[in-house]
């Protein structure tokens, strides 16, 4: 059961390294900047004038004078005060300890140059405000735009050594899939830090993960804001899904060409969303683990409503036309509405700042037509 998982989740690791070298542009936007709160001005007082004396009358036909009208006082109202952003960290602050997925605690000293084996990770110290000293990136690495400018190493599940060290970082994170093993083992005989960390695959997990790396950073305070904003727009997204009364059935299915066209379920790594968006996993329903392969029987006895794709994998089989030439799949309700979905794959699985703009979209495709 553990190889099967495994198999499975290299199979994602895999659509993301091809996605990254179809060369796509991710639609969506980035984190929400943060808002920087204005100081209000509180106005001075005015002096109060002194009035021009009176002549004196003439002594002849003396008039008696008009009262002189009170002066009226205006209560001044006090601004409420502007809410502020609670402080973060100006610069890392270092050295840190941290421990690794295998327990080992790490030192680090330096993140002046840092190597990136994730794409989500990437994606995480860059909205950390850290993209500056990101000096080399894996082929998952697609998110924001400017990590693609920098030099690649490979893909994450076959790396060389070789081509890191020559990069000269002071600092190597990753996931579990990095490696080979060997590859990781050489970089650390260098006596390069190296922090491989678990492979955080739920909107569940997302919280820890950003925390966890901001800090190995040095940056706990800006990893904590920029956890409360993916949660608070995943929660956002999962408040507009709670109000449809529809609970669509979704397939999430890997293509790579006609030789290889997978269901997904428990593991595969959408469930989360899928569930999160107010569908039913129809892979998990029947009780797939990570993946398997397609069968016309296994897909009219699922029946989906909507079927879920990676965009390189849907462009692999010819578009729809050439999905629902699957066996079983024109037979489906979702192949009868032609109701397919699909997303660019470091978008909707990299679990990271993003996912809550990914799971809104996904909860508006699924549930399009929907009381």
């Amino acid at each position: 059961m553990m190889h099967a998982a495994r198999a499975a989740l290299v199979l994602l690791a895999v659509t993301l390294a091809a996605a990254a070298c179809t060369g796509e542009d991710d639609a969506a936007p980035g984190p929400s900047a943060v808002a920087t709160a204005e100081r209000t001005a509180t106005a001075e007082p005015t002096a109060p004038s002194t009035p021009t004396p009176t002549p004196a009358a003439a002594a002849t036909d003396t008039a008696t004078p008009a009262p002189t009208p009170r002066a009226t006082t205006t209560a001044r109202s006090t601004p409420a005060p502007t809410p502020t952003e609670p402080p973060v960290e100006e610069a890392p602050e270092l050295p840190v300890t941290v421990t690794d997925v295998d327990g080992d605690e790490i030192v680090i000293e330096d993140v002046s140059r840092l190597v990136v084996l994730n794409g989500t990770i990437t994606e995480i110290v860059f909205a950390l405000g850290l993209g500056d000293r990101v000096v080399g990136v894996d082929a998952t690495s697609t998110y924001p735009p400017e990590a693609q400018e920098l030099p690649e190493v490979g893909v994450q599940i076959a790396l060389s050594a070789e081509g890191i060290i020559a990069l000269q970082p002071t600092l190597v994170l990753g996931t579990t899939f990095a490696g080979p093993p060997e590859v990781i083992e050489q970089i650390r005989g260098t006596g390069i830090p190296v922090l491989i960390l678990p492979d955080y695959n739920t909107l569940e997990t997302i919280e820890e993960k950003i925390t966890r790396i901001a800090s190995a950073l040095g940056v706990p305070l800006r990893g904590e804001r920029l956890a409360a904003e993916s949660l608070a727009a995943i929660e956002e997204a999962i408040a507009a899904a709670a109000s449809s009364e529809a609970e669509p059935r979704v397939a999430f299915i890997y293509l790579r060409g006609a030789h290889t066209q997978l269901i997904g379920g428990d593991g595969a790594g959408a469930t989360s969303l899928i569930e999160a968006a107010g569908g039913i996993d129809v892979g998990v329903e029947a009780g797939v683990q990570g993946f398997m392969a397609i069968t016309p029987e296994a897909l009219v006895t699922a029946n989906p409503d909507v079927i879920l794709v990676i965009t390189t994998g849907l462009e692999s089989v010819g578009g729809i036309d050439g999905l629902l030439e699957i066996p079983g799949m024109a037979q489906t309700a979702a192949g009868r509405h032609r109701a397919v979905v699909d997303f660019d794959a470091q978008y909707l699985l990299g679990y990271g700042p993003r996912s809550g703009a990914a799971l809104a979209e996904l909860i508006a495709a699924i549930h399009a037509g929907s009381p």
